[in-house]
C-alpha cells in the first residue's frame, strides 16, 4: 500500500479505502447514532461482522437495519449495555461471549459529557464510572476473545478534553472537593487514554494493541446535556487555543469525526505499535501547554500513572484482570 496522508477531515470511507475487514469480528460501544453509528457503518461496508451495542435497544436496531440496506452485509447484531451498570456489562460480556469465540477489532465509543452531578450503582461519579471503568470492566471480560482473534486492536475513544485534568487519584468521584463537571469530563478522558498505555503493555505481547484517540469536536447527542451557555464556552476556548489543523479545533462532520477511531482500528501504518493516542489520523505529539488544543499532555501517557489506574480499577469493578502471558 502506497504512503497515505490523512488530516482532520479525512473521513472514514478515505480510511478505509483499500482495506478489506472480511472475516473480522467487531465490538463498537454506544452505537445507537453518531460516531458509533457511523464507525459500525464503516466497519461493515468493509466486510466486517459488527456487534452494535444500545441503551436503547430500538434506536439500535434501526441504525443496523440502516447499515444492512446500505451495505449489503447481513452480519450486523445489537445488544443492550448501560455501561454504568455493572451487572448490564456482565451481563453482555457472558452473553456475547457464549456466541463468539474471537473478536479483531473492539472500539469502546460510548459516552457521556458535562453532565451534573450523579453517580454510578456503586457510588462511583457517573462520567468516571461509565466512560472509564464501564469500559475497562467490559475490555476485561472480553478480552479471552481478542487474544484468541489476534492480532486484534482496543480502541478507546478518549478527548481533547483530557486536557480539562489529570486523574485525581486522591478524590477521583468527587467526594472531598466541589464537583466541576468539566474537570470530571477530563478526568475520565484522561483515564480512557491512560488505559490504553497499560492495556497495551500488558497484551502487547499476545498480539492486541491498544490505541486512545481525540475524534474532534463534533456535534452529537453527546453534548446532550450541555446548555448553550456550556457550548459558547467551549467553542470560546478552543478558539482561544488556536488548534488549527493538526489541533483538531474544527467542527467535523461525523464520517470525520469517527475517522481516528476507524484508522486507530484498521490502519496498517499502524502495525507493531501501540499504547499511544491519536488525533485526526495520526500518531499525536506530546504537548504539556494546557491551553493548546492538539497533541497529549503527557499524564494522560504516564506509565506510572496507566499501572497505577489499573491496580484502582480493579478494585473498583471487583475483579482482578491476568493478561500478561
Amino acid at each position: 500500500m502506497s504512503q497515505r496522508s490523512f488530516g482532520a477531515q479525512t473521513t472514514t470511507d478515505e480510511v478505509l479505502e483499500g482495506i478489506d475487514l472480511s472475516g473480522q469480528t467487531a465490538i463498537v460501544t454506544g452505537a445507537s447514532g453518531g460516531l458509533g453509528a457511523e464507525t459500525a457503518r464503516a466497519l461493515a461496508s468493509r466486510g466486517a461482522a459488527v456487534t452494535l451495542t444500545a441503551r436503547n435497544l430500538q434506536k439500535g436496531e434501526a441504525v443496523a437495519a440502516e447499515i444492512r440496506a446500505a451495505t449489503g452485509n447481513p452480519h450486523l447484531e445489537v445488544r443492550p449495555l448501560e455501561l454504568g451498570d455493572p451487572a448490564s456489562i456482565r451481563a453482555f460480556a457472558k452473553g456475547w461471549l457464549a456466541d463468539h469465540s474471537q473478536m479483531q477489532l473492539l472500539l469502546n465509543n460510548a459516552g457521556i459529557m458535562a453532565c451534573p452531578q450523579e453517580r454510578t450503582p456503586q457510588g462511583y461519579e457517573l462520567q468516571f464510572g461509565t466512560n472509564y471503568l464501564g469500559h475497562f470492566l467490559l475490555t476485561g471480560l472480553l478480552a479471552p476473545a481478542l487474544r484468541a482473534g489476534a492480532p486484534a486492536r482496543v480502541v478507546s475513544v478518549s478527548s481533547g478534553g483530557h486536557r480539562f485534568s489529570p486523574v485525581v487519584f486522591e478524590d477521583i468521584h468527587f467526594e472531598r472537593r466541589a464537583y466541576d463537571k468539566w474537570a470530571a469530563y477530563g478526568q475520565a478522558k484522561t483515564a480512557n487514554a491512560l488505559f490504553a498505555v497499560e492495556l497495551d503493555r500488558r497484551l502487547r505481547d499476545q498480539g492486541v494493541r491498544a490505541f486512545a484517540i481525540h475524534p474532534g469536536m463534533i456535534l452529537t447527542e453527546l453534548g446532550r446535556h450541555m446548555s448553550p451557555e456550556d457550548i459558547e464556552a467551549l467553542q470560546a476556548r478552543v478558539k482561544n487555543a488556536g488548534g488549527g489543523e493538526r489541533g483538531g479545533a474544527q467542527w467535523k462532520p461525523i464520517p470525520a469525526g469517527a475517522a481516528t477511531q476507524v484508522y486507530a482500528a484498521t490502519a496498517p501504518e499502524l502495525e507493531g505499535k501501540g499504547g499511544v493516542y491519536l488525533e485526526d489520523c495520526h500518531i499525536a505529539d506530546v504537548s504539556d501547554n494546557p491551553e493548546q488544543m492538539g497533541g497529549v499532555m503527557g499524564w494522560a501517557v504516564d506509565p506510572a500513572a496507566a499501572q497505577q489506574l489499573w491496580e484502582i480499577s480493579e478494585e473498583a469493578v471487583g475483579e482482578r484482570f491476568v493478561l500478561e502471558a
